[in-house]
């Protein structure tokens, strides 16, 4: 049985920076607080959790006062500086460049709007940390559509300006765009979608079709993992999703000559590999 993982899948630069420096502020000692999951899957965080990190909720910051806290690379919005700072806690800022830049845009986005009595449309998971933190910069003033269903709640004569969360579906934010340019009046188009997880898309669907069984390995919050392991899927139906090698099962692999190991944007090395050796030593 041949076993291969791929080369391109597994941490973006965003996620790479944001573990290095919570890495490097562990190391210095003392306590560090990260403001929710630093990475959505699971044995990363128990990982770094091992290593002295303790993951917070926003609703803990005023007992953390003096304390130092991490902003994870989805970002945040400015009401969590502004109490950080109100209460005294040393912010380790991990917010991906991408994202960063993408605030910024949100906000020009919205004052353009503002002027013309418009509205910012953010394509993106409601909830999602990194939306949240995008709307929270303009105060909630913002619209989040998950699907092309989600358009007719907009209303047709308003001048309308999209932009996307940075892990979405490139080839879903183009067919949204043009459903709005089709339905509505004075549409601007931002593609804000990170191009380096956008190009594992094409990527993932020639190395899907490459081996008779995929195993994607993802955690359950990964947004980025849901849509990459369904692009997994639309090549090759016998594609696998789990979050560590625990959860594999002897059945998928029947008849399977060749399989393909693949992961998130959210997904570490080591994970993979482990996954790999499960599947090479036990099955």
């Amino acid at each position: 049985m041949r076993v291969e993982i791929d080369e391109m899948s597994g941490f973006c630069f965003g996620v790479v920076s944001a573990i290095a420096m919570a890495e490097e502020a562990l190391s210095q000692g003392g306590e560090l607080w990260s403001l929710g999951d630093i990475v959505h899957n699971r044995a990363e965080v128990q990982r770094l959790e091992n290593m002295g990190l303790k993951v917070v909720g926003h609703d803990d910051l005023e007992r953390l006062a003096g304390g130092r806290a991490l902003v994870r690379a989805h970002g945040e919005p400015p009401s969590t500086f502004e109490k950080a700072k109100r209460v005294g806690i040393e912010i380790v800022d991990a917010t991906c460049p991408v994202v960063a830049k993408l605030q910024k845009q949100v906000v020009a986005a919205h004052r353009e709007m503002a002027a013309v009595g418009g509205e910012v449309v953010i394509l993106g998971k409601r909830g999602h940390a990194e939306v949240v933190g995008l709307i929270g910069q303009v105060g909630g003033e913002a619209t989040v559509i998950e699907n092309e269903e989600d358009i007719d709640q907009l209303d047709p004569t308003k001048p309308i300006y999209l932009l996307s969360q940075t892990t979405q579906s490139l080839e879903l934010f183009e067919r949204i765009a043009r459903r709005l340019k089709e339905r509505c009046a004075g549409v601007t188009v931002n593609d804000t979608i990170c191009r380096r997880v956008a190009s594992r898309e094409p990527h993932l669907k020639e190395f899907a079709v490459r081996y008779k069984v995929i195993i994607f390995v993802a955690g359950r919050k990964s947004s980025n993992g849901r849509v990459l392991c369904e692009v997994c899927r639309s090549a090759n139906p016998r594609t696998y999703s789990v979050e560590g090698p625990e959860e594999l099962r002897k059945e998928w692999f029947e008849g399977a000559e060749s399989i393909g190991i693949c992961g998130a944007t959210s997904t570490p090395q080591w994970l993979m590999e482990r996954v790999k050796d499960c599947i090479t030593n036990k099955l």
